[in-house]
C-alpha cells in the first residue's frame, strides 16, 4: 500500500478506532499502543481482505482482537464478583437524557471482565459461546461477567448519575 493511502486510510480510520480501543482500555498509552498494533496488522494483512467494502468491520475486528489480546495479560474472567452489590433503588422514568458517552464512561468503574464482556455482547453483537472461545472461559463465567457489568452499571447510574438530579 502506497504511503500516501496509508496515511489517508489513518486518517480516516484513527478516530474510531482510538474509540474502540478506548471502550476496552482504560490506560492512554495502553490504547495507543494496541492502536498502533491494530493499523500495523491492518496495513500488513490487508491483502486477506476478500470485500473493500466490509474494510471498517474488519480493521475494528481487528483492533478489537488486540485489545482482547492485551486484556488477556492482565484480567483473570473467572474471578467472582463479590463487591457486585444489589440495586439499591430502581430506575425512575423520570429522566431518559443519560448519553452513550456517560454510558461508555461509566464502563471505566467497572472490573476489567465485566467490561469487556459488556463490550463484546452488547457493543459488538457477539454471543456468549463466541466471547467464550475468543477469551478462554466457559459461557458460563461469559453470562455472570455480563449480569455483573449489568447490575454494577446500573447500580452506577442509580447512584452517581440519579443523585446529581436530586
Amino acid at each position: 500500500m502506497h504511503r500516501d493511502s496509508q496515511r489517508q486510510v489513518y486518517e480516516d480510520m484513527a478516530p474510531k478506532l482510538y474509540r474502540t480501543c478506548k471502550r476496552y482500555l482504560k490506560k492512554e498509552e495502553e490504547i495507543e499502543e494496541v492502536l498502533a498494533d491494530a493499523f500495523y496488522t491492518i496495513f500488513t494483512k490487508l491483502d486477506q481482505l476478500k470485500e473493500l467494502g466490509a474494510f471498517e468491520a474488519w480493521a475494528r475486528k481487528i483492533t478489537v482482537n488486540h485489545c482482547l489480546a492485551n486484556i488477556k495479560k492482565n484480567t483473570n474472567f473467572n474471578m467472582y464478583l463479590d463487591d457486585i452489590a444489589s440495586i439499591s433503588q430502581p430506575f425512575t422514568d423520570e429522566v431518559t437524557n443519560l448519553e452513550e458517552e456517560d454510558l461508555l464512561n461509566l464502563l471505566n468503574h467497572i472490573p476489567e471482565g465485566c467490561k469487556t464482556i459488556f463490550n463484546l455482547f452488547v457493543i459488538e453483537g457477539y454471543g456468549h459461546k463466541e466471547i467464550a472461545l475468543m477469551l478462554n472461559i466457559s459461557e458460563g463465567t461469559s453470562k455472570s461477567q455480563l449480569n455483573a457489568a449489568k447490575t454494577k452499571l446500573k447500580d452506577l447510574v442509580n447512584n452517581l448519575y440519579y443523585q446529581k438530579l436530586k
